[in-house]
């Protein structure tokens, strides 16, 4: 018998894209799909099994299936299309989670749990260190939100850890994923036409092309590669830096600048539209930034992603199409204009 392998969050793309991709590895024998909802995508010859993981019933299908790998996807930020809003959203990433980890520590036959979690789990704050690595405390915890979640969720699977401790536990804190299939707050950020941005904060970001992300969740789910070990808690980034000035002229799309708590009250009249998802977390983000350090994601999990941060956002960018400016012209705009404040900040020779 090959391995049996529960993944939950099957009726998201990202999800739906995992279980038909590790349908195809050669020593898994089954896969279950776990949602609340029946998922709109096919899963690729995986079964479904339409339940809530808030709910204790989980504990059964683990009992009933024998599954020995469990994947848990089902940790996000909004909700699934129009269904709920940000209180199941939280319950579901939450109190789902503790069931899960309730279910998996009852079943003798669960050897591995992976976790989709984030690097929003450090927070952006204007104190906060140039790079995050895996052991860094965060400056300030995040006071609610998707960002919360994450913190909570993280402190359940270290308890679980400590109680099954043979058990591997694998926890993985991904960048912002994009993608031409993306559907994240930030991918809707991206897409309006004009990009409300923090009046004099130009912050980094860094990004996971979603490929790369079902490639690592495969990584963490499969059993350790010779010299690598995949247990434990690691950063997912792709490498290098853009800057948010840099990424409105690859979209071709403006900026409109405006003082913090102008972009704050614009964020609550969009989200109170349903246009995006524009939370304070995110403002946050778009302040400060945020850096990860990857080295133990090379040299411990042994995952070397395909595509840097700048190519993740190059192929985001490609699938939304062109904004109100071309990139090109926006860019030479840019530059020459840094031209001539350099020249006139040059004293003559």
């Amino acid at each position: 018998m090959g391995k049996v392998v529960l993944v939950t969050g099957v009726a998201r793309q990202l999800g739906g894209r995992f279980v038909r991709r590790i349908r195809r590895e050669p020593d898994v024998d089954r896969v279950i799909g776990v949602d609340a909802v029946a998922p709109e995508h096919h899963l690729g010859g995986a079964e479904f099994l339409r339940a809530d993981i808030r709910h204790p019933a989980i504990a059964r299908v683990l009992a009933e299936t024998g599954v020995d790998t469990v994947v848990h996807m089902d940790i996000n930020g909004t909700p699934l299309g129009k269904r709920g809003g940000r209180t199941s959203v939280k319950e579901t990433n939450v109190i789902g989670t503790m069931q899960l980890l309730g279910a998996c520590q009852k079943a003798p036959n669960v050897e591995r749990v992976v976790i989709k979690s984030s690097t929003s789990v450090y927070g952006s704050a204007p104190r906060d260190p140039a790079v995050f690595t895996e052991t860094t405390t965060p400056k300030s915890l995040p006071s609610g939100g998707f960002a919360k979640d994450i913190v909570e969720v993280e402190g359940y699977v270290r308890g679980f850890a400590r109680r099954r401790p043979d058990v591997a536990v694998c926890i993985l804190r991904f960048a912002n994923i994009l993608g031409p299939c993306a559907d994240s707050p930030l991918a809707e950020y991206f897409s309006l036409p004009v990009l409300p941005t923090v009046l004099g904060y130009d912050p980094r970001l860094q990004f996971v092309h979603e490929d790369d992300a079902l490639d690592v969740l495969r990584i963490a789910a499969a059993a350790p590669r010779r010299g690598t070990l995949n247990s434990g808690t690691f950063n997912i980034a792709g490498d290098g830096v853009l800057l948010l000035s840099q990424t409105s002229r690859r979209l071709g799309r403006p900026t409109l600048p405006l003082f913090l708590p102008t972009v704050t009250w614009a964020g609550t009249a969009l989200r109170s539209v349903g246009i995006t998802d524009f939370s304070p977390e995110q403002i946050r983000l778009l302040t400060h930034g945020r850096v990860v350090e990857t080295t133990q994601m090379r040299e411990t999990l042994g995952f070397h992603p395909k595509y840097t941060t700048a190519e993740a956002f190059a192929e985001f960018a490609r699938s939304r199409g062109p904004g109100l400016l071309p990139p090109e012209s926006l860019a030479r705009t840019v530059d020459r204009l840094a031209g001539v404040l350099t020249a006139r900040r040059t004293p003559a020779q």
